[in-house]
C-alpha cells in the first residue's frame, strides 16, 4: 500500500483517486486513513469495501488513540486542513 501526507492527497485527490490503489493517508508519518477503492460497482463489492474501511478506521482509532470526531476532522472539506491540524496541536 502506498503511503502519502494529507496535504500531498488534498492537493493530488484526483489523480490519486482516479489511479485506484489503496493508500495510507499520514499526517507527520503516522496513519490517519486510508483510502480503499472498489473495483466493481455492485453491492456485494461495495459491502466489502465498507467492511475493509470500517476495520482501517478501528485501526486508525487504536494506533492514534483518536476520537471518530477528531479523525473526522481531518476530512472536513468545509474546513481548511491547517485548523484541524491546529485543534490537534492545542487540544482541543
Amino acid at each position: 500500500m502506498k503511503r502519502i501526507g494529507i496535504r500531498e492527497f488534498r492537493d493530488r485527490a484526483t489523480l490519486y483517486l482516479a489511479a485506484g490503489e489503496p493508500l495510507e493517508i499520514e499526517r507527520h508519518g503516522k496513519p490517519i486513513g486510508y483510502f480503499i477503492p472498489i473495483k466493481e460497482r455492485d453491492d456485494e463489492a461495495s459491502r466489502q469495501a465498507l467492511e475493509r474501511l470500517n476495520r482501517a478506521v478501528e485501526q486508525v482509532l487504536a494506533e492514534s488513540g483518536m476520537t471518530e470526531e477528531e479523525l473526522s476532522a481531518y476530512f472536513d472539506l468545509n474546513r481548511p486542513i491547517d485548523d484541524a491540524i491546529g485543534d490537534d496541536a492545542a487540544g482541543r
